[in-house]
């Protein structure tokens, strides 16, 4: 007799040790019954968002050389405005777009930022699923997402992990700061670009940006609140207007007795390196040599500092720059009157 299962009689039927009779070891397990909750949540996230995940395709025409690319997006509306990465249509002479039943369509490049990796394309067809957007303002650190795109050309694969941090910062094209990154352990490679970070409730959450190679487990995704603005101003204007005053600078330690005597928020500033010729910057009378401390009753503590107060909304309207000026051996305070201009197009 098998020590480990031990047939007795119990009310005229057999069971063993596990408690369980042999009809019901025997019993086929419902697939319900068989998926644990982590595996459910991760089903229900797939088969939610799945059917607004496509495939893109581009093709590029560099210094005569033709060449190909592809990356992920996902649809995020009825009339089929598609959000991707700008990394992935930037500069495409073709785009084409595989929705997951195989259709397959010609796609036009609504606009795309490279400050913050984002682009819309659309596409004209009927019967699209979007995608439900969440709030990444809500999110926790340890909180279950999934991730879906077309690694390596390997369409349609699905990766599950945890929200790692909130409110990373990676640097973008043009050396802007792209705040609020979300940072996961959700595999991502290459492919996986313009994808869906998804959420267990099947709310897109983050679009999947980056990975840091050959680190393991550091994956980047622009939270989705930042993509819905992005998203809104591509489709409204084809491009995100920002403005800038022409400076070259670099964050630099301030002295304790001036930080203590002039009362700074920051203990640092924005050395100017270069003053760009007829920029906002010289007309303001801005020189090499000053160091940026301020803009328009902002604190500036570092050149990201700066280039966050340089919106589009900035654009022709006076601001106060708060700088220190050597005069002598001293550090003098001293606020100039700049008047921003749009930032031009990068090609």
């Amino acid at each position: 007799m098998d020590k480990q299962f031990e047939v007795v009689s119990l009310n005229g039927a057999q069971t063993g040790r596990d408690g369980f009779s042999q009809a019901q070891r025997e019993a086929p397990v419902s697939e319900t019954e068989a998926l644990d909750a982590y595996s459910q949540a991760v089903i229900h996230a797939a088969e939610t968002v799945g059917p607004s995940v496509v495939c893109i395709e581009v093709e590029t025409l560099e210094r005569g050389r033709q060449g190909r690319g592809s990356g992920s997006g996902f649809i995020f509306t009825p009339d089929g405005y598609i959000l991707t990465n700008s990394h992935v249509v930037h500069g495409a002479r073709r785009v084409d777009v595989t929705l997951t039943d195989g259709r397959r369509f010609s796609a036009d490049l609504i606009g795309d930022d490279p400050a913050t990796d984002l682009a819309v394309v659309r596409i004209d067809a009927p019967d699209l699923q979007p995608a439900r957007l969440g709030e990444s303002s809500k999110l926790r650190v340890g909180q279950l997402v999934v991730a879906i795109g077309n690694p390596y050309g390997f369409q349609w694969t699905v990766t599950a992990g945890v929200i790692s941090a909130l409110g990373r910062s990676l640097r973008g094209i043009g050396g802007r700061m792209i705040d609020n990154i979300i940072q996961t352990d959700a595999a991502l490679n290459p492919g996986n670009s313009g994808g869906p970070l998804v959420n267990s409730r099947g709310e897109v959450i983050g679009v999947n940006t980056a990975t840091i190679l050959p680190a393991q487990g550091l994956c980047f995704a622009i939270a989705i609140d930042t993509a819905k603005w992005v998203a809104a101003k591509l489709i409204q204007e084809g491009r995100v207007r920002r403005s800038y005053i022409g400076v070259a600078g670099l964050t630099v330690a301030l002295p304790r007795v001036v930080v203590r005597q002039l009362e700074l928020a920051h203990n640092h500033g924005v050395l100017v390196q270069a003053v760009e010729a007829g920029s906002p910057a010289e007309r303001a009378g801005l020189r090499p040599g000053d160091v940026i401390v301020g803009f328009d009753e902002k604190p500036i503590g570092c050149a990201d500092d700066l280039l966050r107060q340089l919106t589009g909304e900035r654009i022709g309207k006076e601001v106060a720059l708060h700088i220190l000026r050597r005069q002598g051996r001293l550090l003098e305070p001293l606020t100039l009157k700049v008047v921003p201009v749009e930032l031009p197009e990068r090609s």
